[in-house]
């Protein structure tokens, strides 16, 4: 038997490679507008100057510093931030705090772009690389969270744009032109919203060990 939670956790957004957290402007005015507490952290540095492992820790270390032990919160990652925050749920403990998981255009699979550049992070989102291999060893974990890949067919950063496909959870196409626009398009936008209403199903063994 399982019981349903729908509270809304805090959301916690991550963003891109070269981005700041500047660019979910839109979504998190949005969010806030709509009763969610919305955060953002700048992962330093941004540029894949360091492994995405590496930018993962600081989203852990951000999480402690932030929320209560006993807080879940939903996750938002945004392209590279996609995929270092499923570091953070599947390697470093992300998978007992995060309820609801949504990424946006991240190369799950790889992206033939990131062979434009050596830094450690970008090799790493190489297609076949040995850290997506890797993540995506065990990528059935993901099933105990409310998981949603967004992704647009469109995607030019996202090289082949179905590499954004995961095996596991919901997914959802959004055909928006430019791969920046997937934050800001009204469509991918009410994907967002809609994915962190779901109800989270949680099994009461585990609701009991918890109190």
């Amino acid at each position: 038997m399982n019981i349903k939670n729908q509270q809304r956790n805090p959301v916690l957004l991550i963003h891109g490679i070269d981005d700041t957290e500047a660019v979910f402007h839109k979504m998190a005015a949005q969010l806030k507008l709509q009763g969610w507490s919305v955060y953002s952290l700048d992962l330093v540095p941004n540029n894949g100057n360091v492994g995405l492992d590496k930018l993962a820790k600081q989203v852990a270390d951000y999480v402690t510093a932030t929320f209560a032990p006993e807080q879940c919160l939903d996750l938002v990652g945004f392209s590279m931030g996609g995929i270092v925050s499923r570091y953070y749920v599947q390697r470093l403990g992300g998978i007992n705090r995060v309820q609801r998981f949504i990424t946006i255009s991240s190369p799950h699979n790889g992206t033939v772009v990131a062979y434009g550049s050596w830094r450690p992070g970008c090799v790493q989102m190489r297609p076949d690389s040995i850290f997506l291999k890797d993540l995506n060893s065990d990528a059935e974990m993901l099933k105990q969270l409310n998981f949603t890949s967004i992704w647009t067919p469109y995607d030019l950063m996202i090289v082949p744009a179905n590499s954004s496909q995961m095996s596991v959870g919901s997914e959802v196409i959004v055909p928006v032109a430019l791969h920046p626009w997937m934050l800001t398009d009204p469509r991918s936008l009410a994907v967002v919203k809609a994915a962190l209403v779901e109800d989270i199903m949680l099994p009461l063994l585990k609701k009991a060990s918890s109190q």
